[in-house]
């Protein structure tokens, strides 16, 4: 007695299993995050070091280096990476996947502890952190009130903040635009010489004073108190009636020597809306968390704001998670759409309510229960899953459609459902069980690839898995207890009609004269695959299709060492600029990096850099339909037309070609750089180029004649100290402040910008030495020069990185031009390229998947032969594998897709249901030989039977991949190559499959035969 006969016999306990699995499944369907795509961040751990003031080159030197060097030695390290802007160093040390991130952290944080002290003084203790918020924001926000832009600015960074901060999932709010509020106390250089004192002691002196100091206990009284001091300056008034000492024995009012005001700091960082200046705040997602999810969150606690604030108003100007609803929504509309018209094309094979309401349970019955495994492997609903369920709709009622054909053809020799049932499930059991177990073997490898593509293939490979396992239990269980309780047998039943007689007819006669001709057949089959292997020549190779999003980012540069004035104005002409296309919704643009609660005030940040949104009318109402590559191309015509900037595009998946050459020679390779950017610039079809190697920016050079300044007792650190706060104030941590009861207010102590905006006026600043105070330019030469505006750094070698705007052109085609440049077949020596981005994850991609698909072939093979107990048959049934490869590929050729992630899916794809459906016509050839039939017979009789349940299969399969393939809604720029090669491939498969397949068994069958004899 096997399972199905049990089951038929004793339905209860298998009726309540898959009820509760269902129960469960819609539970967990509930709770299951829904994102774009699976995590694909490798585990990553940052160090961040700030000595303010310092230039790119002097952190290389005193600090990054250093940092490096400690870290290297940490096991499965993949690569170490620093970006060194002016008085900041940032290191990512990015590790291979499997790397616990804690013992990662730990590692890092005893590595840089040890070389800690060897910092310049003032660098700020390095905070190393894992990277556990995303790099870009899901929601951003403006927002207005009737206050001031200090209290505005205010609000966000407190109020806001503490809000939005309780809500799980957000990893962070940032504030872009507005203002800080600071104590500026601006010294008259003059004044200082009459003091015959230095900017620097004011500034010291001034800390010294406004230190909080408590400490001791008293008895008074009988009772114990503590001793605090207490606070008693509240405004710039107080503070500028503070007297300050000296330190040489007299003392000085600082509103004497200085103007004493309640200002703001410098601005350093901007937000627009259409080019207007905004305050606006930015919402983070942490790294793991569904941004959907977060994003709701988010906007139900600004709507819960907005009711207790009605005079604060508070808009969304631009968020990522509309695509990510867009792309969600599109997906279950496959999924549901692909069941019905699976449903449609069951019932118009078997014509009978009854057989294709059972066939139809397979599909809520295998899906509903699988998203309870999802929820257990703590995987997401995201485009990839959920395309693995919309693709493998098909295979899941495969299962069904098999088991009830062939209960329904037992039927015409039974009048008893429950005999014709136990009897059909007997005989189809073996190629049930085989097909089934055939797609998990196939499945199963792909879902231990390694890598950013693994991390993508483990979601598909794991999805499928577990939803062709349970449809196997539900044909096996459920669908033939279904049939034996519910159909019916037929009255007057006939066995086809004239036109499916013809039909078999015509298909028997094929078949027999390819049996007969088995060479023409085999030299045939031969040549339609090698044809379609050379259809590899026309096919590019990319990682991720250009994705179809409803924004379009842009990077805006102004020539270095321009003001915060420059590049706004830019920014305000942008949206000028590109009014005329209407499909343009709005314009978010920033400067500088957002101002995030807590952290000291910046005086480092890029003010020559900016991003620019342009958020898009929805794609069908867009003038001519145009597509995001379009508009990426029109939008850059009309922002070339800004003079004085440089704009690139290219952000999003697929849209951007990343060049990266090394070297340690920083001579050789900037002029290395140049050499290529000239050749890359001949390659036609390409966007913007985009490289900082050559950006160097003004720099004041201050070279001290250390003969000199020894005999005045003045040392490089009295002159830094000096520089430093004269121009920008003191280090963060060393500036005093000022209490408030929600807040303390920094007190920024430097000289009026007026007495820095020449040579002269600077090289007359006050330095310590030894009998009083000197003139700077008595001690050092100032003069102009230039440097670098920032350093980066890839496995402790210096990097330069050219960032090519695809706009439409395939990555692999571009990637071959680039080799074939001349400077690039000839580089110099010390100077390497190295693969990065999108080459270096289409790599990994393409090993990974050949080793996954030579894994999954040898795993079927095996499969195989322990069912058929055969090491010969199996081979019959792999060589329809080939035969799939012409549609796939001429598939990719007619539509113009790229050989990429999503095409190589859909070809794995292919390999599970081609060996599926042979299986099914191998198996009845041996059951009809055992029978008694001789081998043709065996092979016609087979080939009768079996057909009609293959191309009933087959079309259910690309009936329920047909509304992905169109992509009709949302972002079909990843789902539609996988269901086109899948469908493609099945076409042609199945048709040449029937013919083919049939005579490889006759070949390999005689030849056996042959050699027993």
């Amino acid at each position: 007695m096997n399972i199905s006969e049990i089951a038929i016999k004793r339905p209860i306990p298998f009726i309540v299993l898959f009820i509760l699995m269902s129960i469960a499944g819609l539970y967990a369907f509930a709770k299951i995050e829904i994102k774009n795509f699976p995590d694909m961040d490798l585990p990553m751990v940052t160090v961040s070091v700030s000595l303010s003031g310092a230039t790119p080159e002097q952190l290389e030197t005193q600090v990054t280096r250093k940092i490096e060097d400690s870290v290297t030695n940490i096991d499965s390290i993949k690569h170490i990476n620093s970006t060194i802007t002016d008085g900041n160093s940032t290191t990512t040390i990015e590790f291979d996947l499997g790397k616990n991130l804690q013992e990662a952290t730990d590692d890092v944080k005893d590595a840089v502890n040890k070389i800690q002290a060897q910092f310049p003084p003032g660098t700020t203790t390095p905070v190393i952190s894992r990277v556990n918020i995303r790099d870009n924001s899901i929601l951003a926000y403006e927002i207005s009130a009737n206050l001031d832009a200090t209290d505005l600015s205010w609000l966000v960074d407190n109020e806001i903040n503490k809000e939005l901060l309780t809500v799980p999932g957000v990893g962070k709010i940032t504030r872009q635009g507005g203002v800080d509020r600071e104590i500026q106390v601006l010294i008259d250089p003059a004044k200082l010489i009459s003091m015959n004192t230095t900017i620097n002691n004011i500034s010291n002196q001034l800390y010294n004073v406004r230190q909080d100091f408590s400490g001791g206990r008293a008895n008074i009284g009988n009772q114990e108190q503590t001793i605090q001091g207490v606070e008693n300056i509240h405004s710039a008034a107080d503070l500028a009636n503070l007297s300050i000492p000296l330190g040489n024995g007299n003392n000085i009012r600082l509103g004497n020597i200085a103007q004493v005001r309640d200002s703001t700091a410098e601005i350093r960082q901007m937000a627009f809306m259409n080019g207007k200046p905004i305050t606006s705040f930015q919402v983070y997602a942490a790294k793991g968390a569904s941004e959907l999810a977060v994003a709701n969150l988010v906007r139900a606690k600004i709507a819960k704001f907005r009711e207790n604030h009605p005079n604060i108003t508070i808009s969304e100007i631009s968020n990522s998670v509309k695509q990510i609803k867009e792309n969600y929504d599109s997906s279950m509309n496959a999924l549901y759409e692909g069941c019905i018209l699976a449903i449609i094309v069951v019932w118009l094979f078997l014509r009978d309510w009854r057989a294709t309401l059972i066939s139809a349970t397979a599909l809520p019955l295998s899906i509903i229960p699988t998203f309870l495994f999802i929820y257990w492997l703590d995987f997401s609903l995201n485009t990839v899953s959920l395309l693995s369920l919309s693709l493998v709709i098909g295979v899941l009622v495969d299962d069904a459609i098999v088991e009830v054909e062939n209960i329904e053809r037992h039927l015409k020799y039974t009048n008893s459902p429950i005999q014709a049932s136990i009897n059909a499930a007997a005989e189809i059991g073996n190629a049930v069980i085989a097909t089934s177990f055939t797609l998990i073997a196939v499945f199963l490898p792909t879902a231990f690839m390694s890598g950013i593509p693994g991390r993508i293939f483990k979601q598909f490979g794991w999805t499928a898995v577990i939803s062709i396992f349970i449809s196997l239990l539900v044909a096996r269980l459920l669908t033939p207890m279904f049939a034996a309780h519910f159909m019916k047998p037929r009255q007057n039943h006939k066995d086809e009609s004239n036109q499916t007689s013809r039909i078999m007819n015509f298909y028997l006669n094929m078949v027999k004269w390819c049996v007969e001709h088995r060479r023409k057949t085999l030299l045939i089959a031969g040549g339609f695959f090698a044809s379609s292997l050379l259809l590899l020549i026309f096919i590019p190779n990319t990682f991720f299709p250009a994705e179809e999003g409803d924004q379009i980012q842009f990077s805006v540069q102004v020539p270095p060492g321009s003001k915060i004035e420059t590049l706004s104005n830019v920014i305000s002409q942008v949206t000028q600029q590109t009014k005329s296309i209407k499909s343009i919704a709005s314009v978010y643009a920033t400067i500088g990096t957002g101002v995030r609660s807590g952290e000291d005030i910046s005086i480092d940040g890029s003010v020559t850099s900016g991003s620019l949104t342009f958020n898009l009318i929805n794609k069908n109402a867009r003038p001519h339909h145009q597509t995001k590559p379009q508009l990426e191309k029109l939008i850059q015509e009309q922002l070339n037309m800004i003079p004085g900037a440089k704009f690139s595009g290219g952000n999003g998946n697929g849209e951007r070609y990343s060049l990266s050459i090394t070297g340690n020679d920083k001579e050789v390779l900037n002029d290395t750089a140049k050499k290529i950017e000239t050749a890359l610039r001949s390659l036609k079809g390409i966007g913007n180029i985009s490289s900082d190697f050559d950006l160097s920016r003004p720099e004041i050079k201050i070279k001290p004649d250390f003969n000199k300044a020894a005999k005045l007792g003045v040392t490089a650190k009295n002159i830094g100290e000096v520089i430093r706060v004269a121009t920008s104030g003191d280090y963060s941590n060393n500036l005093a402040k000022i209490d408030l009861n929600d807040r303390q207010i920094p007190i920024r102590v430097r000289v009026d910008k007026k007495a820095t905006e020449t040579l002269r006026a600077l090289g007359n600043l006050r330095v310590n030495g030894s009998n009083g105070t000197v003139p700077l330019a008595s001690i050092a030469e100032i003069t102009l020069g230039n440097g670098p505006i920032n350093i980066s750094r890839t496995d402790r070698s210096r990097i330069v990185t050219f960032n090519i705007d695809l706009q439409g052109r395939n990555l692999s085609e571009l990637d071959n031009e680039i080799r074939k440049l001349p400077i690039m077949q000839h580089l110099p020596n010390g100077v390497s390229r190295i693969n990065s981005g999108d080459i270096e994850r289409m790599q990994e991609m393409f090993s990974g998947f050949i080793l996954a698909m030579i894994s999954g072939v040898i795993c079927v093979y095996f499969v195989l032969v322990i069912l058929f107990d055969d090491f010969k048959q199996p081979v019959t049934i792999l060589s329809a594998l080939p035969l799939a490869v012409g549609g796939a590929l001429g598939s990719l050729v007619l539509f113009g897709y790229s050989l990429s992630m999503p095409s190589l899916i859909g070809i794995l794809m292919l390999m599970g249901i081609v060996t599926k459906n042979s299986i099914l016509l191998v198996d009845y050839i041996i059951i009809s030989q055992k029978s008694g039939n001789d081998q043709t017979s065996a092979i016609l009789d087979a080939c009768q039977k079996r057909a009609r349940p293959i191309i009933m299969t087959t079309i259910a399969m690309i009936a329920g991949m047909i509304p992905v393939a169109l992509g009709l809604e949302g972002d079909s720029s990843f789902r539609a190559p996988m269901a086109v090669t899948v469908i493609a491939g099945l076409i042609t498969s199945t048709a040449l499959s029937l013919l083919v397949v049939p005579v490889i068994f006759d070949v390999i069958d005689k030849f056996r035969l042959r050699k027993r004899v």
